[in-house]
């Protein structure tokens, strides 16, 4: 009787630890899984958005599959991994390390905490507002870069930085870098906070230089904020739509085209709502399948 009672009190305990659970679960279930589930149903057609959709089956994915410019818009989103993702990445640990090891440490605490917000404003402000002051800051005729570069005697240099293909994509990779760099910068701040002092003190001791310091110590110290900051930048770089869509709108001629600003094509300038469905849901595998690799490779290099 005595442990029947325990075993009721104790499912008791439990169950109320469910509910906690319960409206993030109704929550989740109503704005992911049941859109994607819609939005794969509509991909299995063809439809312009009004009357009735016609099945299509697996058509739109076979033309997805041939289409060069969805291809095209892939590799952009490739290069927005890399500023969005590797470089923000690679910076802001030479970043973090030297604020927390030398502008904390022989400027001063509030110096680097100034500095670090400055680095993490580009992420406070709204992707239209950031958007907009870089077009004109890269404007032909009157953008602020160029004419920095004519008060320099650089006048030579002068480009329609985004108005050119050979250029444009390279031209919103910087601006992303820029509003990027800020979110690892903080996060491995947090991490080296947490690192173990005594670690680099004995390193130190050894004579090892800073960088070996960084390499072997701080590194090995801070790898899990690494794996977070990588897998969330590199989804935010395959899903952006707002830099592309303020700067550039795709073009020129579809030089910085990306899979979700073709899939926004699609839906509202073509009106091939069957077709941008599909390009939608091979992103979201994409992404998915992209997070779960990441996840799995984080988990073993923990356990080992």
């Amino acid at each position: 009787m005595s442990s029947h009672g325990h075993g009721v009190r104790g499912r008791r305990r439990e169950y109320p630890y469910a509910l906690f659970l319960l409206p993030g679960a109704l929550a989740f279930l109503a704005v992911i899984v049941v859109p994607f589930l819609m939005n794969t149903g509509i991909s299995l057609t063809h439809w312009q958005g009004v009357g009735s959709p016609k099945w299509a089956g697996l058509d739109n994915y076979r033309e997805l599959l041939d289409d060069s410019a969805f291809w095209e818009s892939f590799r952009h989103s490739l290069a927005m991994v890399v500023a969005m993702a590797v470089l923000p990445t690679a910076l802001g640990l030479v970043l973090a390390a030297a604020l927390f090891d030398y502008v904390a440490k022989h400027i001063g605490t509030r110096t680097a905490s100034v500095l670090r917000a400055c680095f993490y404003l580009p992420q406070v402000l709204p992707i239209a507002v950031a958007g907009i002051v870089w077009s004109w800051i890269l404007a032909p005729e009157n953008g602020a870069l160029n004419e920095a570069l004519d008060a320099v005697g650089l006048g030579s240099l002068r480009h329609d930085w985004l108005g050119d293909p050979d250029f444009a994509l390279y031209s919103v990779m910087a601006v992303m870098v820029w509003v990027q760099l800020g979110f690892p910068l903080v996060v491995f701040m947090a991490g080296l906070q947490r690192a173990d002092p005594s670690l680099h003190e004995a390193a130190e001791l050894d004579g090892a230089s800073w960088w070996r310091r960084f390499w072997h110590v701080t590194l090995v110290q801070i790898r899990p904020e690494i794996y977070v900051v990588l897998l969330w930048c590199t989804i935010a770089a395959l899903k952006v739509f707002g830099a592309v869509y303020v700067l550039t709108k795709g073009g020129p001629g579809g030089a910085t085209n990306v899979p979700s600003y073709f899939s926004f094509q699609s839906f509202f300038e073509k009106t091939q709502v069957g077709y941008g469905s599909a390009v939608s849901t091979a992103l979201t595998v994409i992404i998915l399948a992209l997070a779960l690799v990441a996840l799995r490779l984080q988990t073993r290099a923990e356990d080992q």
